[in-house]
């Protein structure tokens, strides 16, 4: 017998259930709804408590120009990028996720359903409407003319007897790289959101919404050459370098980016300046980065930390390349081995050569510097690719992100500094320049964007007076406010002072007389003095004054 009160009894086992039942749970037996998540609440500006009416009031230009938006109730639909080589290694190369996307635009237009892209250059890409799959895979092959970069044993072969690999490319006009692109569905965003923008309200879609119009900003830049920093765009202009020395130029480019504000949606544009490298033959940036006139004085430690990854573009192929290092040894020392046809067999015999010596008889270059600096290797770890340093040029809109010196940063400054109507005439060069109402992502929005300035009320508000002694008012006259003959407000007395002399020259009792007579005309009383102390030992005088003060408050000149 189980105990009355229930604790030791068990439950009888289930019943047997009858054929084509299936058992479900408890909780979905009681038909309960699941729960509904709540509405994020609409957030909104904060109201301003009022309109300020003190002042002059005056027009002024803002540096926004207002958007305008076609009312539309499609939608964003966000895509995960995910670029790939043909052998599942991941794309880890800047720059080549946009020439891959671009060429995938291109040859898969029609499976696409003719969309048009905003891709952000790493893991995003924005459709307006869907495309045909959720998830969507596709093989891109991208064409590079060859340039005889490479050769089978990664140094340069030459014209008459090119190594293996070069006999591939006279076969093969063209090298292909194969890449997987897989685009899979994230999330969609309602581009009515960019409607509740321009009404002055919202959203919780409204900042994603704003982001893929800044993400197709800086698509249509890319596609016009620029450096992208972020939202700021950099032409290759030279008119906008500045030289700051070392080696390392100030690029002047602009900002741009939309913004919504309490007048609706406008796109913000602003001046912007990054640092660059200096665009030009290697050799000349080393001598200007170190400091030094003669190639003879380069330290090539130094040299080699300050060109490892930047790109060059070499003589006379017009061929890019990444600098990797330098050689161990100088050009006319540094030896590859270089494949040269052996008879009529066809059969490649390997001779070591100087890259001075290949240069000069095998290319017919004339080297009239180089042949005693060391090579710029351009190369893979184990099969390096020596060029020599007079044949390479440092391409333009590459970043300087090292710190700058202290007279490098002042004159940042001071050549950076505009005046507003040069200001006004740069931004709006930069909009003409930049041409948005091109962009056919922009336009499937419905967005337009106003060649104005958007004009905003100013008011001018009235310099304060200041009060000066004997109940005297300061008035401000051209700005600025005139002391010379007034005395302070609120004076004092210096009962305890002492001079200090630093320098044998100088008459220590004038200046104490004039200092004395300029305080009274302030009216402050400077009673005499304790001592005048004259010595060249800075820590001997300051310890002789520190123990003279005892405590007491001193006015030192």
């Amino acid at each position: 017998m189980g105990s009355h009160d229930g604790e030791g009894d068990e439950l009888p086992p289930p019943p047997p259930l009858p054929p084509n039942v299936v058992p479900i749970k408890a909780d979905d037996a009681g038909g309960e709804l699941p729960p509904v998540k709540p509405a994020k609440p609409k957030r909104v500006p904060l109201a301003r408590p009022g309109i300020g009416r003190k002042g002059q009031s005056i027009q002024l230009y803002s540096n926004h120009f207002k958007v305008s938006v076609k009312s539309t109730e499609d939608f964003f639909f966000h895509y995960y990028v995910n670029l790939k080589y043909e052998d599942d290694r991941p794309v880890d190369g800047k720059g080549i996720g946009r020439k891959v996307i671009d060429k995938l635009q291109q040859t898969y237009h029609t499976e696409l359903s003719n969309k048009d892209f905003a891709y952000d250059g790493e893991k995003s890409l924005f459709t307006i409407g869907a495309l045909p799959q959720v998830n969507n895979e596709f093989t891109v092959v991208l064409e590079d003319v060859s340039t005889g970069k490479t050769a089978a044993n990664g140094s340069p072969g030459g014209n008459d007897s090119p190594g293996g690999g070069d006999r591939k490319r006279v076969k093969r006009p063209y090298q292909t790289k194969t890449f997987k692109v897989e685009l899979c569905f994230a999330a969609k965003i309602p581009m009515s959101a960019i409607g509740q923008v321009i009404r002055g309200e919202e959203s919780e879609n409204s900042q994603e919404a704003l982001r893929v119009l800044d993400i197709i900003l800086r698509q249509h830049s890319a596609k016009q050459g620029c450096l992208l920093v972020r939202q700021s765009f950099f032409h290759n202009n030279p008119s906008n370098f500045v030289d700051l020395g070392g080696g390392v130029m100030g690029c002047r480019g602009f900002h741009s980016s939309f913004r919504g504000t309490q007048s609706g949606l406008s796109l913000n544009m602003d001046v912007s300046t990054t640092m660059i490298v200096k665009p030009g033959p290697v050799i000349d940036f080393l001598l200007s980065n170190q400091k030094v006139d003669h190639p003879d004085r380069i330290d090539w430690q130094k040299a080699k930390r300050a060109l490892k990854n930047l790109r060059i573009q070499t003589t006379p192929a017009n061929s890019g390349f990444k600098i990797v290092g330098l050689s161990d040894r100088n050009c006319n020392e540094q030896m590859f081995p270089l494949k040269k046809r052996n008879g009529s067999n066809g059969d490649c015999d390997s001779v070591e050569i100087t890259v001075y010596d290949y240069f000069v008889k095998n290319k017919g270059i004339e080297l009239r510097y180089s042949g005693h600096l060391p090579c710029i290797n351009v190369g893979k770890p184990k099969r390096p690719t020596y060029f020599p340093v007079e044949l390479c040029s440092l391409v333009p809109l590459q970043r300087y992100t090292k710190a700058l010196s202290t007279l490098q940063r002042s004159s940042l400054v001071e050549k950076s500094r505009q005046k507003p109507q040069e200001r006004m005439t740069v931004l709006n060069d930069a909009l003409q320049r930049s041409n948005y109402d091109s962009d056919p992502m922009l336009r499937a929005c419905g967005i337009s964007i106003a060649r104005n300035f958007t004009q905003v009320e100013g008011r001018v508000l009235q310099a304060p007076k200041l009060k000066a002694g004997n109940g005297e008012d300061i008035f401000p006259r051209n700005g600025r406010w005139n002391f010379t003959n007034k005395k302070l407000f609120q004076t004092c007395s210096v009962d305890k002072w002492a001079a200090v002399n630093f320098s044998a020259r100088c008459d220590v009792g004038n200046l104490i007389r004039d200092l004395m007579r300029n305080a009274l005309a302030k009216g402050i009383v400077c009673f005499s003095f304790s001592h005048v102390l004259c010595d060249s030992c800075h820590k001997f005088l300051l310890l002789t004054l520190f123990l003279a003060a005892n405590g007491r408050s001193f006015l030192c000149v």
